[in-house]
């Protein structure tokens, strides 16, 4: 069981070394920035997540998650964006609090809870604000 940081920060890796057509080296500076973090604790975690070989860290030029870092990134993306969705349409939640409200649950839903939603919303391939679900696979 990967801790919370550890999904976070690779979460929000996946997401900003995703451009239209590549995935794109993403530097210690802006993981700081995103996670809210001194540069120093972002490499703290960087290392961390290298040894875990969840990314490649290429010093000067920034990190780049694994395949192993990209399932467990995708994973939790899935995750939230369902969760955002269910909790919108079937709970109507207000659009300013399905997010935060997505931060704390996305963690701790099992896979069983991530079919049953994935099942009641009728299998979405398109999340709350409009970007698309990663698949279970």
């Amino acid at each position: 069981m990967l801790s919370e940081a550890v999904q976070d920060y690779l979460k929000s890796i996946y997401k900003l070394g995703r451009s239209p057509e590549v995935e794109t080296m993403v530097s210690t500076t802006l993981i700081a920035e995103r996670m809210g973090v001194s540069a120093a604790s972002a490499t703290n975690m960087i290392k961390k997540l290298a040894e875990m070989r969840l990314l490649e860290h290429r010093p000067y030029q920034g990190v780049v998650l694994t395949p192993a870092g990209v399932k467990i990134a995708l994973e939790i993306v899935r995750h939230h964006r369902l969760l955002e969705l269910y909790l919108r349409q079937a709970l109507g939640y207000d659009w300013d609090a399905v997010d935060a409200e997505a931060d704390r649950l996305e963690h701790a839903i099992s896979e069983d809870f991530e079919d049953r939603i994935d099942e009641a919303l009728g299998y979405p391939t398109v999340g709350a604000h409009g970007e698309l679900i990663p698949t279970k696979d």
